[in-house]
């Protein structure tokens, strides 16, 4: 009878690779043998629909003819615990059914019970990350600047330069682990010895040990202390994108990897101007005479006063442009443009000369207004 392999890890038979895998490691934690409440065949069961829908190859030819494709020469049987555990102990393929168990997952699997697994070495040590605010000026974020950043971090310690060792001290071989930095731990269980890798804890998986650790940073080779930093901020860079300083982050104990700093941008709001991108907005106020008749009218932007034409008929509301006085494109040279809303200003008081021109132009044009009291007195 076809065996629903999506249905056994419970996924759609659209989803991912990522979304299979994930699936399986989490029923294979679930129901591993080697626990309380394990399930050796339900175990077998979803490491047999793995080996088949989580290999591309494997996923179109049963997505095609289903779970009796061995009959076209297929996928053969599922595992047994005992061929699982053969493989991750390195004792090759499983005899006769010709299945094969991704041990890269598997050995992930074993790695998180049995404390090491999978054959696989350790990871170097990676200092932490961190993470700093900078505030910035309207101009300095269009334009760039470089500032000073002041750490009080975890750096490579100056007496030792790192070493671990007492300057003018011995560096000698790790005798625990042969200078490997890794040493090989046996774990005996119900299901037999499991073989793990694990840094060596006396040399912290350096492979070397000084004959004398360092007074200041008592043979970690990293000390607290104060670093100031140049950070140059790039043109066109906008509030809370971040600048990523490679190996600037916290030093790493024995001799491993810096994490890295992370620059995070906050930008002054600044009453002048506004900015999307690289277009900086602004407003201009003229007066009616001005919007129908047209003028020229200062405009400050961040390259400083620049003259705009306001056209005639020009109404309240309107855009006007000013190319290439906005913001540049990160790692770019093209500048945007300063888009300027221009306002026509109605004015609130009029003394008796400016009532009777208006009222003139009105009765030009046949509109009706109101004359209100004293126009012409």
């Amino acid at each position: 009878m076809s065996k629903d392999y999506y249905k056994v890890l419970g996924v759609d038979k659209s989803a991912s690779h990522d979304e299979i895998k994930k699936a399986f490691r989490k029923l294979a934690h679930k129901y591993h043998p080697d626990k309380a409440d394990g399930n050796e065949e339900k175990f077998k069961e979803i490491n047999e629909a793995y080996q088949v829908v989580g290999d591309e190859d494997k996923r179109k030819k049963f997505d095609q003819f289903g779970s009796d494709f061995d009959q076209q020469g297929g996928f053969g049987g599922g595992a047994s615990w005992e061929d699982v555990m053969n493989q991750a102990r390195g004792g090759g393929g499983f005899g006769g059914g010709g299945v094969h168990v991704d041990m890269g997952d598997i050995g992930d699997i074993f790695g998180e019970i049995f404390g090491g697994g999978g054959g696989r070495r350790r990871k170097q040590n990676v200092g932490s990350d961190i993470e700093v605010k900078m505030d910035l000026t309207f101009e300095e974020a269009v334009f760039g600047v470089e500032k000073d950043v002041e750490l009080n971090k975890p750096s490579t310690c100056k007496r030792c330069d790192g070493k671990g060792g007492e300057p003018g001290t011995k560096v000698e071989v790790c005798s625990t682990c042969d200078g490997h930095g890794i040493v090989e731990q046996i774990q005996r269980t119900m299901l037999g010895s499991m073989r793990s890798r694990a840094a060596c804890p006396d040399c912290r998986g350096k492979g070397d040990v000084p004959e004398k650790p360092c007074t200041e940073c008592t043979g970690t080779g990293v000390a607290k202390r104060m670093t100031t930093l140049k950070v140059k901020i790039p043109a066109g860079i906008e509030s809370d994108q971040a600048i990523r300083l490679e190996g600037e982050g916290e030093a790493a104990a024995y001799g491993g990897k810096a994490g890295n700093l992370y620059v995070r941008i906050r930008v002054k709001r600044d009453k002048r101007f506004e900015r999307s991108g690289q277009t900086i907005r602004s407003a201009a106020d003229i007066s009616f005479p001005q919007a129908a008749l047209g003028t020229k009218i200062d405009i400050e932007t961040v390259d400083g006063i620049v003259e705009l034409k306001v056209p005639a008929g020009t109404q309240s509301g309107t855009i006007l442009k000013l190319s290439g006085k906005g913001a540049v494109r990160i790692g770019g040279r093209d500048r945007g443009d300063h888009l300027v809303t221009v306002n026509v200003n109605t004015p609130k008081k009029l003394n008796k000369k400016e009532k009777k021109l208006l009222h003139d132009w009105a009765e030009l044009k046949g509109e009706v207004v109101d004359k209100g009291k004293g126009l012409f007195s």
